[in-house]
């Protein structure tokens, strides 16, 4: 049960926070951070707020990456459980983001010190879950990246539609309905995210730090 819940809400959370970060943060992704190449044309072509905030996001994104990698190398030296710290690190990211978020916006202006601490922290949040996952979830599907998901799920079907001789079908249609769940989950949590934004702004922070706080304890499941 553990093993088919731990993907979805891996996925639902990079959704769900993605998209409240896009929304609080004038259009900053704090999960899928190559997007914000994207936005920061946009900002700089129609001179909105945020363009410091998404020239930073990426090499912010590799730093965390780059020293949660040497940590979980340094712990298991150690013989520590390098995982269950970096989910543990993941929740207190989210949660430092949640209560940030809370403290200090709205943010009309992106680029203020008080909105880059902010969004940093949502980012590092989700550096770390796509360092993990790249590293101990090697089977699961991505959860933060769904035009990969979407492209396997399509190649699948058609697979399974027209199998070749060589076909493995059974394999293909598990990775097809793995796939599909990554991204029917992604989906739910923006659209809840968005949602819930809508009523009651950042407050809706707290339902990913719950379901990080929930994968966390799955992973012991």
């Amino acid at each position: 049960m553990a093993k088919l819940a731990l993907p979805g809400l891996l996925s639902f959370n990079a959704g769900f926070v993605d998209t409240a970060g896009f929304l609080g943060l004038q259009g900053l992704f704090t999960a899928h951070v190559t997007g914000n190449f994207v936005t920061l044309g946009a900002a700089l072509v129609f001179g909105t707020h945020g363009v410091l905030a998404k020239l930073l996001a990426l090499p912010e994104f590799v730093l965390v990456l780059m020293v949660a990698r040497v940590v979980a190398s340094e712990l298991r030296k150690r013989e520590v459980d390098a995982l269950r710290v970096l989910l543990v690190a993941k929740v207190m990211f989210l949660l430092a983001f949640f209560v940030l978020a809370v403290t200090l916006g709205p943010f009309p202006d992106s680029d203020a010190p008080a909105a880059l601490l902010t969004g940093f922290a949502g980012i590092a949040g989700m550096a770390i879950q796509n360092g993990l996952q790249r590293v101990h979830y090697t089977t699961m599907p991505p959860t933060t990246l769904m035009t990969g998901n979407t492209t396997q799920a399509a190649l699948d079907a058609v697979d399974l539609w027209r199998p070749e001789p060589a076909t493995d079908v059974a394999a293909v249609r598990a990775r097809l309905m793995s796939t599909l769940r990554a991204v029917v989950w992604f989906a739910a949590g923006c659209g809840l995210a968005a949602v819930l934004y809508y009523f009651v702004g950042f407050w809706c922070l707290a339902v990913p730090v719950a379901v990080g706080a929930a994968t966390a304890v799955l992973r012991d499941a």
